[in-house]
């Protein structure tokens, strides 16, 4: 949600804003209708106000021993007028929180211009793409071979975009999500959470995915909604709440799988795990200082990328542009790693900066050391990674010519001194 007095004071700046994303301008209509639910809240007002004046008419007149009927009319007409009124109020400020509560953040103005990827920026390229003395097979080539890896009876339990993994690459999706925890909890001073997976309306709605996303979702009969993300849980835990200045930042991870039904996929991404209707993810999340988060941007964008060096995978990072940017971000970078089996870079991990937009939504405040009053927390969220791609890029990227698939040594630890995937 968008800081209307903002908006108030500067309109042009505001609808700018909204076309470098591509969304025609709002300013207008929000501003008319703010103008009228201010009018008419304060019609209201000034209604309650008289009445206090006859109230004391009242008292004087019955004083006097004059008959108050006359002022009792009036009363009785005043009190239904305001009542009309404060329906009415109540009517313009729904409508006025529903048009901004579909409205995207504004990019911070070091965003590049552009409305798809094309224009995204690249800030840095680490490691370089192995080269292999064979012919490059994809993860879905590898992991069938292995009879590792099923999509066939993944479909016939739950349809498309599902896979079954069994042995040892079950093992080693598992292996990821735990080296990931443990990387980010002991190194980089993330609390680890295990969170809800079904979370309510509102909980969705502070972090931005509802009203735009809802197609995007799994709800339940009972209307909750299964978790895009553990952005949503993670986010939400400080909503409604005040902190402690003291206390920030808050530096919260989880694994946990995620849902998303994909709607507007279409045809892309089909074959293999890339992009499916349940997988697993270690998502990163601070609650931060407004005068602190673009470094601390930075930092959970460098905590990602360890990951990745760690793996020894070859990865680029990617500043997006205004129009590729999720709605609840002002900033965001994309890391991608080099799948040979595409031969191309492919999204690993979102890294984003929301400044106050999710806590303006969520009511998520904190009281500053000096000074008087709240002041709106930032939020960050980014993945640290996305498991099931990072399996595919182990996969891809330590595949061997006869078929196996070497195990890199961050990962040994975890499965038991296991070299080779599908050795003997």
């Amino acid at each position: 949600m968008f800081d209307l007095k903002w908006i108030r004071d500067n309109p042009e700046a505001y609808d700018r804003g909204l076309a470098r994303r591509g969304a025609p301008a709002a300013a207008a209509g929000l501003l008319d209708l703010d103008r009228q639910w201010r009018e008419t809240q304060t019609g209201a007002e000034q209604l309650q106000a008289e009445r206090n004046k006859l109230a004391k008419e009242i008292g004087a007149a019955k004083a006097q021993g004059r008959d108050p009927a006359d002022i009792l009319r009036r009363v009785a007409d005043s009190k239904e007028r305001q009542a009309t009124l404060e329906a009415e109020a109540g009517r313009l400020k729904a409508d006025l929180d529903r048009v901004l509560a579909a409205l995207p953040n504004l990019p911070a103005e070091d965003v590049p211009e552009g409305l798809d990827e094309t224009h995204n920026r690249l800030v840095r390229q680490h490691g370089t793409p192995p080269a292999f003395p064979f012919a490059v097979q994809d993860h879905v080539a590898i992991g069938e071979a292995l009879r590792l890896m099923d999509f066939a009876r993944a479909g016939k339990l739950s349809g498309a975009r599902f896979v079954v993994l069994y042995g040892q690459l079950a093992r080693l999706e598992r292996a990821l999500a735990q080296f990931m925890l443990d990387l980010h909890t002991r190194e980089f001073g993330y609390r680890e959470v295990s969170p809800p997976l079904l979370v309510r309306d509102e909980t969705v709605f502070g972090t931005g995915q509802l009203p735009k996303s809802a197609e995007d979702m799994f709800q339940t009969t009972h209307g909750l909604w299964l978790i895009p993300t553990a952005e949503v849980s993670l986010t939400n835990l400080v909503g409604d709440e005040i902190l402690d200045e003291a206390e920030l930042p808050l530096r919260l991870t989880a694994w946990t799988p995620c849902f998303r039904a994909e709607a507007g996929a279409a045809g892309k991404d089909t074959r293999g795990m890339i992009r499916q209707h349940q997988f697993s993810k270690v998502e990163l999340v601070s609650i931060a200082h407004p005068d602190h988060s673009e470094v601390e941007h930075e930092r959970m964008t460098a905590c990602a990328e360890e990951v990745l060096k760690r793996l020894g995978l070859a990865y680029r990072v990617m500043l997006l542009c205004a129009g590729d940017m999720g709605f609840s971000a002002r900033r965001t970078y994309d890391i991608e790693v080099w799948l040979p089996g595409q031969g191309t870079y492919r999204e690993i991990s979102s890294c984003s900066n929301c400044g106050d937009f999710q806590a303006r939504r969520m009511r998520a405040r904190f009281r500053p050391k000096e000074g008087k009053g709240t002041r709106f927390v930032h939020t960050l969220n980014g993945s640290g990674l996305a498991v099931g791609r990072t399996l595919v890029a182990v996969l891809e990227n330590y595949q061997q010519g006869n078929g196996t698939v070497a195990v890199p040594d961050a990962l040994k630890p975890y499965l038991g001194g296991l070299e080779m995937i599908g050795g003997v």
